[in-house]
């Protein structure tokens, strides 16, 4: 057996290594393809569209007024938004005048958005106004001088925007009061700074792009410093991969996942930006219907998601009867594609599923299977160019061919380290470059590599990471609970759902009012599904929880209390 076994199984037009030097940057992508597919459409959103010519003007704009307020090189930026035409514009802005972007989720509570300004120490944030008020309640205990505010409609422009932005604050609600003094409109900001100049810095592989946050086995949430060269590698390597089903300047590409997410930032916006291709942002893919009717209004020829996603758009009525005589590539991650969802999309779409695996920490895509791959066969792929994987027994030695142990993986998108954290840092990073995935996996005689069960005890909700010791944390603040075990239960729609076992002090405590207590400090997906009530958990003699055993015992979601 070979040392990369998966390499005999390349199909013909994918190389061994990539090709490293052609980019020396994301803005050196930026740039470049802005100017080669200047006339192309880059961004739909809400029937509004930007051309690449547009996103060049908008994003050296918001660059030059970043340095006009006196950020520079390596000063790091939150971004607060959903999927809208204004996220392309902030983030390539942004990268452009040399700044570090922190992308930050929209859904985040007070206690989670302060934690991660002040990890990064983020001089500035753009935020949509819907989620202005949880800003408000934390920025000054934060190192944020500069508030960015934008609406919906901002970027849609004309009647329509203005209409929009009327709905979301006047009829639906969705924008509560704030007060963010000294704050600066994202209109106003592009306007001030296409009067101004930007002095674009020198960047290379080792300057730092994106402080990405994810979390860990401690429950803290950590910043994975994914440097241009990351960001640069991972984009080489997965266009590659894709080769030949890919014709630039003629793709449209469906955007559902969030950017803010590293599977839709590297796959779709950065992937589709150097192939020159259009994306199809959709703001609110949990409205099924409205997404539905926004996929029959275009023709797509790529769609990237999460086995949840594929699976509502199967249950949605309307989706089978699309035309999908363009779509060639979907590709599923974040969390396992089950075997049924790709089943049924292939017969309903004619198109596979193509299951890919990554983390965060590897900017993300390390394994794919094959772009030819005619059926669903269980596996995450096989490893990309220039990326090597092996597993290992608990020591860090290779186990034999066939044999489960820890999934390690090594190439140049693997992560610098995570932020000011060195002692974590070096619980995963060896020190000739393997990343420790935390998850068992085995490999085949093709080198075709398989997740057998995490290592990590986290729960996977929808393809988001959600780590037990945090929603422990928030649930034994509650006065009213003595201890409590936090565990993943099956859920249809999401993979997985939060569940925890609790042990009262006060037996009035009800579920209403423990789930109630966890909206107040956690995002939505992390509130816990199921709650049940207990005499005592499962723990070691010193006193530390046994996690499998609590799921072996509880972690049916029917034995849940009412």
């Amino acid at each position: 057996m070979t040392d990369k076994p998966w390499l005999g199984q390349y199909p013909a037009n994918v190389p061994a290594e990539i090709d490293m030097t052609e980019f020396s940057s994301v803005t050196d992508v930026i740039k470049k393809s802005c100017e080669t597919y200047a006339d192309k459409t880059a961004y739909v959103n809400f029937g509004a569209e930007l051309s690449y010519k547009q996103v060049d003007d908008y994003s050296r704009a918001f660059g030059a007024q970043m340095q006009a307020l006196g950020l520079g090189k390596g000063d790091r930026i939150a971004i607060m938004m959903p999927n809208v035409l204004q996220y392309p514009i902030a983030v390539f802005g942004a990268l452009r005048a040399g700044l570090v972007v922190v992308n930050t989720n929209p859904l985040y509570t007070a206690r989670e958005l302060k934690h991660q300004l002040k990890d990064s120490g983020a001089r500035a944030i753009v935020i949509m106004d819907n989620f202005a008020s949880v800003l408000e309640a934390v920025v000054d205990d934060t190192q944020v001088e500069h508030v960015i505010l934008t609406r919906m409609g901002d970027m849609v422009g004309g009647l329509k925007g203005a209409i929009m932005n009327f709905v979301i604050r006047r009829v639906k609600k969705m924008v509560p009061p704030y007060s963010l003094p000294g704050s600066l409109t994202f209109k106003a900001v592009l306007a001030d700074g296409a009067r101004a100049s930007l002095d674009e810095p020198a960047l290379n592989h080792d300057d730092l792009a994106f402080l990405q946050y994810t979390g860990g086995t401690t429950g803290v949430s950590k910043g994975a410093m994914l440097t241009h060269g990351n960001m640069v590698a991972n984009m080489q390597q997965s266009s590659a991969w894709l080769g030949s089903l890919v014709t630039p300047g003629e793709e449209t590409i469906v955007t559902a996942l969030p950017l803010y997410h590293i599977f839709a930032l590297t796959a779709n916006c950065l992937v589709f930006l150097k192939f020159g291709g259009r994306n199809l942002l959709i703001t609110n893919p949990r409205d099924m219907a409205g997404f539905v009717k926004e996929l029959g209004s275009i023709r797509f020829t790529a769609i990237t998601g999460v086995n949840t996603l594929f699976n509502g758009l199967l249950n949605t009525p309307g989706f089978a009867d699309l035309d999908f005589s363009s779509l060639r590539l979907t590709l599923g991650g974040g969390m396992a594609v089950q075997r049924a969802v790709a089943e049924r999309w292939k017969k309903t779409t004619g198109v596979p599923l193509i299951e890919a695996y990554g983390l965060t920490e590897t900017s993300p895509a390390a394994c794919i299977n094959p772009m030819d791959l005619k059926d669903y066969n269980g596996a995450i792929g096989l490893p990309i160019p220039s990326t090597s994987c092996q597993v290992v027994d608990p020591d860090g030695q290779p186990v034999a061919q066939g044999e489960t142990g820890e999934l390690c993986v090594r190439g140049p998108q693997v992560m610098k380290g995570y932020w000011q954290r060195p002692e974590e840092t070096a619980k995963v990073l060896t020190e000739d470059g393997w990343l420790r995935t935390g998850d068992m996996a085995r490999m085949d005689e093709n080198g075709y590599f398989y997740i057998v069960d995490r290592k990590k005890d986290m729960i996977l909700v929808s393809g988001f990471n959600v780590y037990p010791n945090e929603i422990e944390d928030v649930v034994a603040d509650h006065p009213k609970v003595l201890e409590v075990g936090a565990i993943g239960a099956p859920d249809e729609k999401s993979g997985e759902v939060v569940k925890v076992v609790v042990v009262r002090k006060d037996p009035s405590l009800t579920v209403k009012e423990l789930r109630e207590h966890c909206r107040k400090e956690l995002t939505g997906y992390k509130v816990p599904k199921y709650v049940e009530f207990v005499d005592e958990l499962p723990k070691t003699n010193v006193g530390k929880i046994l996690r499998r055993e609590l799921r072996d015992q509880y972690g049916d979601p029917r034995s849940s209390s009412d």
